[in-house]
């Protein structure tokens, strides 16, 4: 068996360390800019929505989100109808910086993909998407406390 998996682990670590290292000088670390990347695609979200789509606990979103607001990147505001519902929202600074991390991640995936046709491009694309949807039953399936038989 191919050590896939093993892989897209090594790919995702070092893209996640180029970014970390390159967006410190924004005061952003450990993965901040992706909590950013999401808010300001998909303003209004909420954060158990947020968790969702990056595939972390709420915990860890909170700490994430926590932190943002401190240092200027995305504010919470009270749902017009529900006020129990926080929405977050990019603020001027997080709006400022987001094409900057957009700018890096399309850098990142032209230096991915070099080499590639729009054949094979097209083709990882959807094999990692078949992936993905796999991992999500058991992710879900462990969210809810739930244990995998191996």
């Amino acid at each position: 068996m191919k050590e896939i998996l093993r892989e897209i682990g090594m790919i995702a670590r070092a893209l996640d360390s180029i970014s970390n290292i390159e967006f410190k000088e924004y005061d952003l670390t450990k993965g901040q800019y992706l909590y950013i990347v999401r808010v300001c695609e998909s303003p209004g979200i909420i954060q158990e929505k947020l968790a969702e789509m990056i595939k972390v606990d709420r915990t860890t979103v909170a700490r994430a989100i926590k932190k943002l607001e401190i240092n200027g990147f995305l504010e919470k505001k009270e749902d017009k109808l529900n006020k129990k519902i926080k929405k977050l929202y990019p603020t001027e600074k997080g709006k400022k910086v987001y094409p900057l991390i957009k700018r890096e991640n399309d850098y990142s995936n032209t230096v991915a993909l070099e080499g590639l046709s729009e054949s094979e491009e097209e083709t990882i694309f959807q094999l990692l998407q078949r992936v993905r949807k796999n991992i999500e039953r058991d992710w879900e399936y462990v969210k809810k406390g739930n244990k995998r038989t191996y």
